[in-house]
């Protein structure tokens, strides 16, 4: 008999870096092509998924500061960065076969819809994978709060924050400290106020309020977001603290 997924309508947080391969800037096509695939797998199993990807292997904003750009407009640039990396991932998907929408919080109506909470559901449920990019629109909020946001506005039963070669959260850094144990399970206040550093701090509180389930999780095992979405435990959940 086969499975059914615990999970049906699931949003994926990617991280721009996760783009790189082995290169140090830009979109490695194989990584690209490779995460599409395993998309269109995830698909296949009959589940709903929205996309939203970072900006990083691009433009970060924050970086941008270093070198003489204003805070805001580098925030800008980086959410054009995000739009680039999700016409990308498009392109892969629809390569495959695999019907797609781009939504974006910057209006560009000659390649993206502008985001539309009731449209965007609507494609999901016309078993399309929906991509947001562009982030919130607004300066000074991270693509994990974009994340953390439209798992919320879609309905989306779990938010699944994929990491470049990080396999879960830990108490330290395990780079720099060789005690640093791994977390199965921990809650959002811990989460907070241990300042773990593996996604944004309004991201977490945003997912405490709305009880979003969050899996942290390695993405180079193409095979974790198949089997998080049938119920195994795979890197780290946060969730709501047990009574």
């Amino acid at each position: 008999m086969n499975r059914e997924p615990k999970y049906r309508r699931i949003l994926l947080k990617l991280s721009g870096e996760a783009l790189l391969g082995d290169q140090a800037f830009g979109i490695d096509p194989r990584v690209m092509e490779k995460t599409a695939r395993t998309l269109q797998e995830v698909h296949a199993c009959g589940v709903q998924i929205a996309v939203v990807l970072g900006g990083g292997n691009i433009y970060r904003g924050v970086a941008g500061q270093e070198e003489g750009v204003d805070r805001v407009t580098g925030d800008y640039m980086g959410m054009l960065a995000t739009i680039i990396n999700s016409l990308a991932l498009q392109n892969a998907l629809e390569k495959l076969g695999v019907e797609t929408r781009l939504q974006t919080a910057i209006e560009m109506r000659e390649v993206a819809e502008p985001f539309i909470r009731r449209r965007a559901i609507h494609h999901l449920e016309q078993g399309r994978i929906v991509l947001f990019g562009g982030g919130t629109g607004h300066p000074f909020f991270t693509t994990d709060t974009t994340a953390a946001l439209r798992a919320a506005e879609i309905g989306a039963e779990a938010l699944l924050m994929a990491k470049n070669r990080v396999d879960g959260i830990y108490t330290g850094d395990p780079r720099e400290d060789p005690l640093a144990r791994k977390l199965d399970d921990i809650d959002y206040e811990t989460l907070l106020a241990l300042d773990l550093k593996v996604m944004d701090a309004t991201a977490a509180s945003l997912s405490r309020n709305t009880n979003m389930p969050i899996f942290v999780f390695d993405f180079a095992q193409p095979e974790n977001i198949k089997r998080i979405i049938y119920g195994e435990q795979v890197g780290t959940l946060v969730r709501r603290r047990s009574p």
